[in-house]
């Protein structure tokens, strides 16, 4: 069995925020705050505690997929390039569902909490994926016939990648490498709650797909980035930061008309059966509008 290379990479992490808190300190103190840092830690050491446990089953999924299907790649060089950029893919179509179906957003809005941006943004990953059945996205792979350890060793590798664009401490990078690949300025858009930068830029490691299927925005330094959701948490509770958006919905569900509740799970974040609420789009398209006036 191929070593998990994200449990391999904790140490690494843990330097490189060490790294970047030694660097807020004299370059950009309002980087970090004690509390939020503290729900990010502790959000990200919930979130391996969870994997620990179901990482068995989403292991024995991918492994039913491949023994159900007559593709079978193997373990040939080749085939690593190719699942890595296939599982990429893949990640892109899993983040652009889980900002554009509730029901995904609820298990990926704890990683937007944050109203602050640096690398230990990164470790507030989700508790509730593979309730949400998040894995579907991966399933494809195996059916594929990909090795189920060469998907999960690519989606490891994916992680690690995105955890060093979580910062502000690295502006632009050469344009060819904008061009091709994830960055901390393309990361930061993804991030944003300006009306331009809502539901931007959800590539994980290559941000072609976003140039090809039309959800990019390059960072904009006239506008300066504001960060966490559109209705901000307001608190540093790690079970609300968690949970608060599956609450919501079950309460949304529980008071909508018979032939509106199951839209409260599939239509997009902010969307309302009465319209008292905007969506993303909405919203954008009134900054739009207010812009040209």
């Amino acid at each position: 069995m191929i070593p998990d290379p994200v449990t391999l990479a904790i140490p690494l992490f843990v330097a490189l925020i060490i790294g970047e808190v030694l660097w807020a300190r004299s370059r950009r103190p309002e980087a970090y705050e004690s509390r939020d840092t503290a729900t990010s830690l502790f959000i990200g050491l919930g979130s391996t505690a969870v994997g620990a446990i179901t990482g068995g089953a989403l292991a024995a999924m991918l492994f039913w997929a491949h023994a159900s299907t007559p593709l079978n790649i193997g373990w040939v060089w080749w085939a690593w390039p190719l699942c890595f950029v296939l599982d990429d893919f893949a990640y892109y179509l899993f983040h652009r569902s889980a900002h554009r179906v509730r029901w995904f957003w609820a298990s990926h809005v704890n990683h937007h909490s944050s109203q602050h941006y640096n690398l230990s943004t990164a470790l507030r990953q989700s508790w509730t994926g593979f309730f949400a059945a998040s894995f579907i996205f991966r399933l494809p792979l195996a059916f594929a016939g990909f090795e189920p350890a060469m998907i999960i060793a690519c989606g490891g590798i994916n992680l690690i990648y995105q955890f060093w664009i979580h910062t502000e401490s690295v502006g632009r990078m050469p344009r060819w490498f904008e061009a091709i690949m994830n960055t901390p300025s393309h990361h930061r858009v993804h991030h944003a709650i300006n009306p331009r930068y809502l539901d931007r830029n959800y590539a994980g490691v290559f941000i072609i797909w976003d140039r090809m299927f039309g959800t990019f925005t390059p960072e904009d330094d006239s506008d300066r980035i504001r960060y966490g959701i559109v209705n901000q948490l307001g608190t540093f509770n790690i079970v609300k930061a968690v949970f608060h958006e599956w609450s919501a919905i079950a309460k949304d569900v529980w008071r909508a008309p018979w032939r509106h509740k199951l839209s409260y799970l599939w239509r997009e974040p902010g969307w309302s059966h009465d319209g008292s609420r905007e969506t993303s789009d909405m919203i954008r398209a009134r900054w739009e509008r207010e812009r040209l006036d």
